[in-house]
């Protein structure tokens, strides 16, 4: 009688326990590109950009986390409007992190993730812990506005004279008209007229 002859070959031991504790060395330092992209862009322009762009990131996530903390902390007969228009802001400063960073990476660079690492960079003034009036809560978003701003014209010239017109897109038609739209809605809080009191003219008093 034949004997049945076994085609299965020995397979590897399954386990549905999750390998935990995984360590390995990092896939791309911090600081460097990749060599071979094919994107008509030398290697140590993308150098230059992927740093700028890492400055910039650090900033606008900055921005951002003002913003949240400005929307919890805010305070006075203001709340309602400030409380919104803060978190709209917020959620505008999260699209352009994603844009920036995904730029970085496109470019074949690392992008700053980790909240010491933008800590260390940041160039925004860190605000206290504590809450803040509103008129200070302003005038802090409108300095760290001020230096993004700064920062995006100079990075945008810069791209435009290395021919990375991919950047100088992004940082002209997203992020510098985004922070002067949102600027322009800041700082009209900023204007001195009463909440409540106004004083009757002459015209109106005949009137009644």
């Amino acid at each position: 009688m034949p004997t049945k002859r076994n085609n299965h070959r020995p397979t590897a031991k399954l386990s549905a326990q999750p390998r935990l504790h995984q360590s390995a060395n990092e896939l791309q330092p911090y600081g460097t590109v990749n060599h071979l992209l094919p994107l008509e862009l030398e290697e140590p322009v993308r150098l230059e950009m992927t740093e700028q762009l890492n400055q910039l990131l650090a900033d606008t996530m900055t921005l951002r986390d003002l913003y949240k903390k400005s929307h919890w902390q805010t305070a006075g007969p203001t709340f309602y409007q400030l409380h919104l228009l803060f978190d709209k802001h917020y959620d505008e400063q999260v699209e352009l992190v994603d844009s920036i960073a995904e730029r970085i990476q496109v470019l074949g660079g690392v992008s700053i993730a980790m909240a010491p690492d933008v800590a260390e960079t940041t160039q925004i003034e860190r605000p206290p812990r504590g809450r803040e009036v509103v008129p200070v809560q302003l005038s802090r978003l409108l300095d760290a506005h001020q230096v993004i701003i700064g920062e995006v014209r100079k990075l945008a010239r810069r791209a435009s004279t290395l021919g990375d017109d991919g950047t100088n897109d992004l940082l002209i038609s997203e992020v510098l008209r985004r922070n002067e739209l949102q600027v322009w809605f800041v700082s009209e809080h900023l204007v001195n007229v009463p909440l409540v009191q106004v004083k009757e003219t002459s015209r109106s008093i005949g009137a009644a």
